[in-house]
């Protein structure tokens, strides 16, 4: 492919984007309960947990379908070298880091369950509920930040505090739409999106693994 063709199109399929940048929410209380206190409970591996989705994490869910159906869209242009298009979707993919989230309180605790609503999750009494807040921020024509930020806050039954897990990534990307650059050097920046999630996780299974053990090491000290 010529490398103005390949311009031409990696600039219009990011110029999609720009319209599906994620609305992160700045009210506090839209990742978290009202404060009630911490709790004395500790986190174990033989408990219940169930998970509610922040507005955040709504928000970032649809922001990764859109960009997803985009990257999708973009890769039926058969004049696009497929390893820009395949990196595009690759890293968009809206199911990689809800995936993995689930996967990780999985590996920590008997069960893990999603509620749609506080309510329904009130009358299954799980022994811990978990507030789960994502967003990522992939680029575009308009942007060059990519962001990826996971953050489970736990409370006890009664909504009280437990304590939280997080993983948090950010890198500055050189545009991909400069003249000149030829498409696995495309891809490959591109690819960097999806290293970043990868990494953000990463850290979050660290400070989950550490958040639990660390709640097991305290029951145990006060038996």
């Amino acid at each position: 492919m010529r490398i103005s063709t390949a311009f031409a199109l990696v600039a219009v399929l990011t110029g999609a984007f720009a319209a599906t940048t994620p609305a992160f929410a700045a009210d506090p209380q839209a990742c978290h309960f009202l404060p009630m206190g911490d709790s004395s409970a500790n986190l174990q591996h033989s408990q219940s947990v169930g998970v509610l989705y922040s507005e955040n994490t709504v928000n970032t869910l649809q922001y990764l379908e859109s960009y997803h159906t985009v990257a999708v869209n973009g890769s039926k242009n058969a004049a696009l070298d497929p390893r820009i298009s395949n990196a595009f979707i690759k890293s968009s993919d809206p199911t990689l880091a809800i995936n993995w989230l689930m996967g990780s309180l999985q590996k920590q605790f008997a069960s893990v369950t999603v509620y749609d609503n506080l309510d329904a999750l009130v009358q299954a009494k799980p022994d811990v509920v978990v507030m789960l807040d994502t967003y990522n921020r992939l680029v575009s024509k308009r942007n060059n930040q990519v962001e990826a930020r996971f953050l489970a806050k736990f409370y006890d039954a009664n909504l009280q505090y437990i304590g939280q897990a997080e993983g948090a990534r950010e890198q500055q990307m050189p545009s991909v739409w400069v003249h000149g650059k030829a498409a696995p050097e495309i891809a490959a920046q591109i690819d960097q999106q999806t290293e970043l999630q990868v990494n953000a996780l990463k850290q979050f299974d660290a400070s989950l693994k550490a958040l639990v053990t660390s709640g097991n090491v305290a029951r145990v000290a006060n038996n």
